[in-house]
């Protein structure tokens, strides 16, 4: 091995990274998905090439924007999607995609099929809390509320009448001043104590309400602000109308949320009450009772008119992994009243039934599930869709391709898988920056080839050192 011509090799992988300028500047993780913005259609429901994110998928995007469609005029229950494909063909990025075009405050709830199997809680328990999971409620709720800046905090303290010793607080006189006017409350002494667990103090900007006497401290009033450049209060300016004001207030949970807040009641507030729900953290199994008593007040609330469901997107990958006794349970959830949008997603062709020994179905799928699916099948890339789709993955990661490079990637995907190409830029990036440089070379993708090896590769390999071996046995 030469010398001369070996040394830039070992100096690429044990050198120092070069120091980075913006080494203190605060990063994101960037996720599989994160490109991913929506399903990229026009306003007729057809597929633009290049957009949101996507590259290509043009059919099984057109489909899942009609998926879409029909869920939002809410006819859409009962039913489920069913994403087939190869590996690396964007399923979950469709069912991504379809949760960004049903809206942001939508819930989205992904799974894998294999998660059902739990040591601690049932198969059809954690299929049964995802789905609650994926049912958002939005509360709205007008509230008769006090706020204000603080001007005046004058407890008032009287003999305690259960001993004869010390002196309790009997009111507190809280005085609040607004852009329109002020107001001096007289109030009781329990609100004094919510007071003091805020740190509230003269000059802070509170609101109280008046139904069940919380008190939030908004943040202190701009009037005192300092010039002090480094400064850990919040300023705000002062609120305007009157002190006694009417509010609306809007709050998103789930009724996965309001399940296991039943479920757990809280104890004390002592030390010992809180190690032990510590220590009691684990996964609880939510019985049906409960549900049903929560989803009686939740259709209360909706009849009110204080409430609405929002049923989100439950997505279940590698359904195929689940057995003969969920398949039969999602049946009844897939039933329910309140049952969110359900996409599965699976790479197998005609396979065995998990739990069966001798059903044999189309996706691993019992055919009573398949007949309640919408079938979309997705399409292999092209090299030149593989070259955008790395493209466009550099340009999310903030790295730069040298010239050939982007051939070279597109190349690796077609010929073993789009991930393979995918999984190289980033190593490529370490391996430029440890030798100086600012952008990825060929050399470095030639390098990664070496290091990493593809599925098919990797497996050829050792399928033939397998036959060799078994021929110098023989």
């Amino acid at each position: 091995m030469q010398a001369s011509t070996s040394t830039s090799t070992p100096v690429a992988h044990n050198a120092l990274p070069p120091p980075s300028s913006t080494s203190t500047a605060r990063s994101s993780r960037i996720a599989p998905h994160s490109h991913i913005k929506g399903l990229g259609l026009t306003p007729e429901g057809y597929a633009n090439v290049e957009s949101a994110g996507f590259v290509g998928q043009t059919n099984a995007r057109e489909a899942c924007g009609v998926v879409v469609d029909v869920v939002k005029l809410r006819k859409f229950s009962g039913r489920a999607l069913l994403l087939v494909g190869a590996p690396g063909t964007g399923k979950t990025a469709l069912a991504l995609a379809v949760s960004h075009e049903l809206g942001a405050k939508v819930p989205f709830c992904p799974m894998v099929g294999s998660e059902v199997y739990s040591a601690e809680v049932k198969k059809t328990e954690v299929l049964a809390e995802a789905f609650r999971r994926a049912i958002g409620l939005r509360v709205k709720e007008t509230k008769e509320v006090y706020e204000g800046e603080v001007t005046e905090l004058t407890p008032t303290e009287s003999e305690n009448p259960l001993s004869g010793y010390g002196k309790t607080v009997s009111h507190v006189v809280v005085g609040l001043k607004t852009a329109r006017g002020t107001k001096q409350l007289r109030m009781d002494p329990t609100i004094y104590e919510a007071i003091l667990k805020e740190k509230i103090t003269v000059g802070d900007i509170i609101y109280i309400e008046q139904q069940s006497g919380a008190v939030k401290r908004v943040g202190r009033s701009d009037a005192y602000a300092s010039s002090y450049d480094l400064e850990s209060e919040t300023y705000v300016p002062l609120p305007k109308g009157d002190v006694h004001k009417r509010k609306e207030l809007v709050q998103d949970v789930t009724l996965g949320d309001l399940d296991a807040a039943n479920a757990r009641p809280q104890g004390g507030q002592d030390i010992m009450s809180v190690m032990g729900s510590l220590v009691k953290s684990g996964r609880t199994e939510v019985t049906d009772k409960l549900r049903r008593e929560v989803n009686k007040v939740v259709k209360g609330y909706v009849d009110q008119g204080v409430a609405e469901v929002v049923p989100g997107v439950v997505f279940i990958d590698e359904v195929h992994m689940l057995d003969i006794e969920c398949f039969t349970y999602l049946n009844a959830l897939l039933e329910s009243p309140m049952a969110p949008t359900v996409i599965f997603a699976t790479n197998r062709g005609n396979s065995l039934v998990r739990g069966t020994s001798d059903i044999v179905s189309p996706h691993g799928v019992p055919v009573d599930l398949l007949d309640r699916c919408l079938i979309v099948k997705t399409d292999g890339y092209t090299r030149e869709q593989v070259a955008k789709v790395v493209q466009l993955r550099a340009n999310v990661e903030g790295l730069r391709l040298g010239d050939g490079v982007l051939d070279k990637l597109a190349e690796q995907g077609e010929k073993s898988s789009l991930r393979y190409a995918l999984q190289l830029l980033t190593p490529a990036s370490i391996l430029a920056s440890l030798v100086g440089r600012t952008q990825i070379e060929l050399e470095d993708i030639g390098e990664m080839n070496e290091l990493f090896l593809d599925a098919k590769t990797s497996a050829a390999m050792i399928s033939d050192s397998t036959s060799s071996s078994d021929s110098m046995q023989s």
